[in-house]
């Protein structure tokens, strides 16, 4: 089971998000780049970056932050926020990113998503977002009329390299992830699925590698992390567990 530390930057800071809402958020002390050393020194391997910036612009705004990281540490970085063209893809992949993350681009453009996998074969991560069952796209203003399921099955044979499901009611809540829903997801999925959102304890991480569905990859573990609930040190000993 790969572990995602998640770092949110927004001004140049880590910040966390209650349920996507940019009016309700965390602001902490260390900078992304301090706090991606100390994932590494603790020996993950693994690292889920969203630019908030980004997901407010469309532009990648932090692209330098990201290169830091990148050049500074041995990390798998997989980067999303905003990214809505092949330049800002292009940006990312010749910094150094293992995976980008499109997200609303892709859900209301299939065709984007499908070309992007083609022009960038195995750096194309798909973020699906949902809410009681439907996707929902923008930075989660915005709720779609199609359910995560359906549109799965239509991209299903793009190409996509990983898929993160994320449901947004448990998202910056630590109230556990929705497992049901992303086992019915990493069971439709033709790419392997990192669980997103509402991880609060370390429990959460054993009870998805209980889960014992060999597509699902990795969990993204955020806020739980900046507020102590979970201590590094055990969630590192999950990793070889």
């Amino acid at each position: 089971m790969k572990i995602f530390p998640a770092i949110d930057i927004q001004d140049k800071k880590c910040v966390r998000l209650v349920k996507g809402d940019f009016d309700n958020k965390t602001e902490y002390e260390m900078s992304p780049v301090e706090q991606a050393g100390k994932y590494k020194d603790h020996g993950f391997k693994n690292l889920h970056i969203v630019d908030l910036d980004g997901a407010l612009t469309g532009e990648t705004v932090n692209l330098d932050i990201i290169r830091e990281i990148v050049n500074k540490f041995d990390l798998k970085i997989e980067i999303g926020g905003g990214v809505r063209n092949f330049e800002s893809i292009q940006k990312y992949t010749d910094a150094g990113v293992e995976k980008v993350i499109l997200g609303s681009a892709a859900i209301k453009d299939k065709n984007f998503l499908k070309d992007a996998c083609k022009k960038f074969p195995n750096k194309i991560a798909l973020g699906l977002d949902a809410k009681d069952g439907y996707l929902s796209v923008s930075g989660w203003k915005e709720i779609s009329n199609e359910l995560t399921l359906d549109y799965l099955k239509d991209v299903n044979d793009f190409g996509v390299s990983r898929l993160i499901y994320t449901d947004i009611n448990r998202d910056g809540m630590k109230q556990s992830p929705n497992f049901d829903e992303t086992v019915k997801v990493a069971d439709t999925s033709n790419c392997p699925v990192i669980i997103s959102g509402g991880v609060s304890s370390i429990d959460d991480i054993k009870k998805a590698k209980e889960l014992n569905n060999k597509n699902i990859e990795g969990i993204i573990v955020g806020k739980a992390i900046y507020d102590g609930d979970i201590k590094l040190e055990e969630l590192v000993k999950e990793l070889d567990a």
